[in-house]
């Protein structure tokens, strides 16, 4: 792990992005998954309302970058980095919004999973039971950005939730929070 010069850990429970620095390290995140979502919108619109061709419509990064959108290592690398983030900033978190947080957090693994296989396949070649491009085992049965659309919606919405819950936390769970999200503001700063 981590350490900066006061020999303090940047990761776990008490780690300095759980502690001091958890309001900023949610902001960060909150910023990356929201330009996330712009994309995935943004894609949708192409395709439901611009009635673009499907391989056409890759968003607004697609439109500057088509072969960047199109690699598998974007989707794979998000994936991996949105998992990391639940995984290290859930020690920030506790009672209901914990609850909340886990459940993306979990959501966000398999999504995750999806993700891996389709990156093996596209550096394989070998695709899922015959299929012509990499493909995930729910987009067996769902469309790409369909399924996309879905995975951001049920990741986002508990995440939503656990953030809210996290920022108006009940008294037993303020008092159990080593963060300083929901501090009110003549409480001393704990670090």
């Amino acid at each position: 792990m981590t350490t900066s010069a006061g020999g303090r850990r940047w990761l776990g429970p008490d780690g300095l992005l759980n502690t001091r620095y958890h309001k900023t390290a949610l902001t960060i995140y909150t910023v990356v998954v929201l330009a996330h979502w712009t994309e995935h919108i943004t894609q949708a619109v192409q395709v439901y309302v611009l009635h673009w061709p499907r391989p056409t419509a890759g968003g607004a990064l697609g439109l500057a970058f088509p072969v960047l959108v199109s690699s598998e290592w974007l989707h794979y690398g998000y994936a991996i980095v949105m998992m990391i983030a639940f995984i290290v900033l859930r020690h920030g978190f506790t009672g209901r919004a914990r609850t909340w947080w886990n459940t993306a957090m979990w959501i966000q693994i398999w999504h995750h999973f999806e993700h891996l296989l389709l990156l093996v396949q596209a550096l394989t070649g070998a695709f899922l039971l015959g299929a012509k491009v990499p493909t995930s085992i729910a987009q067996l049965v769902f469309p790409r950005i369909e399924l996309h659309l879905f995975y951001n919606t049920v990741v986002f919405i508990p995440m939503v939730v656990a953030v809210v819950l996290h920022l108006r936390p009940r008294p037993e769970e303020r008092a159990a929070a080593r963060c300083s999200c929901a501090r009110l503001a003549h409480e001393p700063a704990t670090a």
